[in-house]
């Protein structure tokens, strides 16, 4: 990576060449300067189309400007994150800002200002950083600038595109400072612009914000369920991808096959959506899973929990514990079939009008069941519901909700969610699973070290649902048969 090249001060402007401890900087001259400034071509877009997502996010305003009437809102995108000293990791937008804009832009700050004369009661304003400036030498002298991080739109573009009038951010903080009237934000994303506010806000009522914008996500419009749609299929063909270099895997570790994932996401999407799983044998075990060093050895499950993330950042989440040779034992294939036969439990209760946690009681009931019938716990299966006896092997709720983030709607209420109904338009997964760790004396030895999960991307429809990653082969005796077509 290049380093920076940084004006002097006046005393060191005569000297050519600087020597600092962390490398040579060319000076800069009163020639150079001069000359950085002229003989750039206009680079101006004019005549562009708005963003698809430009009508949806307008609504999702509008809707925003109507909860929260003569209110100022503020919902800051986020600033870079410093990695190591120098080096920033790569930026992700604040899921409200970018449900809100469609925008991913770095330090931009979406303002929703009362005003008498707005159609929806509010002024809609994205402040953010303009062109950089070619006059004062900002683009080539500043470590953030254009030459150094690639061109940015300005502010005439970003309107066009995002439907949205734009102004410089740098105005915003004492723009806010001067603001009267009630004012709520979205925390956690631009720390300059909560102290802007610090005398303004308070957390319950900012917390009513993000409560709402929560909430607000739970119903996925067509454009949304368009874009889940495109992660699920991207994260099939990268389970393919892995499923054909598994020998490989074998030669190396789990990280050959987080890297084979991470490719396709990168190639057909933004990034993954969360850290790869690729748990291999005892890992299995591990619900999160994501240090990928360990041995991938003949004989033992993989269990591949992945998704990709989109560029306009919906993304999918699936999981499938394969046999790393390709078929599975006996008594693996006796825990994957209980497995797969609670995911299908869960499935069909997946329904508009269903309690959210139906699907979720009907897959521990069936992992119960076979619990039960195995012997590694006493019965009837009623006690054991009862008592949680179950959640030793069986860990975690069996789904959550989908969309700009992986478990999307976080914040919602718990009677708006776990306790809430199902609706058409809702994005779920459904993922049971049975874990018997590798030094649990309760169970018989041959069953420890054996994990299983099975994970698929549900829409709530008007008359029951649609797998969404159906593409994918659930059913053990399917598994084999696809993983053998992909290896000949």
């Amino acid at each position: 990576m290049t380093d920076e090249l940084t004006p002097e001060t006046p005393a060191e402007e005569e000297q050519p060449i600087k020597q600092r401890k962390n490398g040579l900087y060319p000076g800069v001259s009163d020639e150079l300067a001069a000359n950085m400034k002229s003989g750039w071509a206009d680079t101006e877009l004019r005549e562009l189309e708005p963003i698809e997502q430009a009508p949806n996010a307008a609504r999702r305003r509008a809707a925003l400007s109507a909860r929260f009437p003569g209110e100022r809102l503020v919902i800051p995108a986020g600033n870079l994150k410093t990695r190591s000293n120098d080096t920033e990791y790569s930026f992700r937008a604040s899921t409200e800002y970018v449900y809100l804009t469609g925008d991913q832009t770095d330090d931009s700050v979406l303002v929703l200002e009362p005003r008498a004369d707005a159609a929806d009661g509010h002024v809609e304003t994205i402040y953010r950083l303009p062109r950089s400036n070619r006059e004062n030498g900002e683009f080539w002298l500043n470590g953030m600038g254009e030459l150094w991080v690639g061109r940015r739109h300005s502010l005439a573009e970003s309107e066009a595109l995002l439907g949205v009038p734009c102004k410089d951010v740098r105005e915003l903080a004492d723009a806010l400072k001067e603001a009267t009237g009630p004012v709520r934000v979205v925390r956690g994303h631009d720390a300059g612009i909560e102290a802007a506010l610090t005398d303004k806000i308070t957390a319950e009522r900012d917390e009513e914000l993000r409560v709402f914008l929560s909430e607000a996500r739970a119903v996925k419009d067509a454009f949304e369920i368009g874009e889940l749609q495109k992660a699920v299929d991207s994260t099939v063909r990268g389970f393919e991808d892995v499923v054909k270099v598994l020998d490989k895997a074998e030669a190396t570790s789990e990280r050959y096959i987080e890297g084979t994932f991470f490719l396709r996401a990168r190639v057909e999407g933004n990034d993954v959506g969360y850290g790869s799983i690729c748990a291999a044998g005892p890992h299995a075990t591990t619900l999160h899973w994501v240090r990928n060093n360990g041995s991938v050895r003949s004989g033992d499950l993989l269990l591949l929990d992945a998704g990709v993330e989109t560029n306009t950042l919906y993304t999918a989440d699936v999981t499938r514990t394969l046999p790393i040779n390709g078929r599975y034992t006996d008594l693996q294939r006796k825990i994957y079939d209980a497995v797969y036969e609670a995911q299908e439990a869960g499935i069909a209760a997946v329904k508009p009008g269903a309690a959210f946690r139906d699907f979720h009681d009907a897959s521990q009931r069936v992992l119960t069941e076979k619990l039960v019938e195995w012997g590694l716990v006493e019965g009837p299966v009623e006690r054991v519901l009862e008592l949680g006896l179950q959640r030793r092997w069986t860990l975690h709720g069996t789904g959550h909700m989908l969309g700009l983030d992986v478990h999307d709607c976080a914040a919602a209420r718990t009677e708006a969610y776990v306790n809430g109904t199902l609706e058409p338009g809702m994005v779920l997964t459904v993922e049971p699973g049975l874990y018997f760790q590798a030094d649990d004396l309760t169970v018989p030895e041959e069953y420890r070290g054996i994990g299983v999960r099975i994970e698929d991307d549900l829409l709530v429809t008007e008359d029951g649902n649609r797998n969404l990653s159906a593409a994918l082969p659930r059913r053990s005796d399917e598994v084999e048969t696809w993983m053998a077509g992909l290896t000949k």
